[in-house]
């Protein structure tokens, strides 16, 4: 939903979220034309060498969880561990910069169901040195 809203610039409340897609778009940024490829991983990874594949394609990234769903915040720091350790390999072009990374706690509008204080996500990202936002 996140990405749809990001891309239609509309909330999409009926799709599947277990459904991995791959979206384009060109937006203007900072004045600039830049065409997007967002893959929506969906979170289903089963097997570590899928998710490192998927890793390795990207050249920025979103990790997001819901603020209603503690294991997704749990794999937060996961990811981002994973993201750094691919991202600085040897086997990486040698000068190449750690991609951009953000953390999101999406669905801030579900108080009553919340399972993940914002404060939570605020520390998490100072101790992983990240940028945090909190949306809906």
């Amino acid at each position: 939903a996140l990405t749809v809203r990001f891309i239609t610039r509309r909330f999409i409340g009926d799709y599947d979220p277990t459904l991995e897609m791959i979206y384009r778009h060109m937006a203007v940024i900072d004045g600039e034309m830049v065409h997007f490829e967002i893959l929506d991983t969906a979170g289903q990874e089963e097997d570590s060498l899928q998710i490192e594949e998927k890793i390795k394609w990207g050249d920025g990234f979103a990790v997001v969880y819901s603020v209603t769903d503690r294991c997704s915040f749990d794999e937060v720091m996961r990811l981002c561990f994973l993201i750094n350790h691919i991202h600085s390999s040897p086997k990486r072009s040698s000068g190449s910069e750690q991609p951009p990374v953000i953390i999101v706690g999406n669905k801030k509008d579900l108080q009553f169901d919340r399972m993940v204080s914002t404060e939570d996500g605020e520390n998490l990202s100072k101790a992983l040195k990240l940028p945090f936002y909190e949306i809906s």
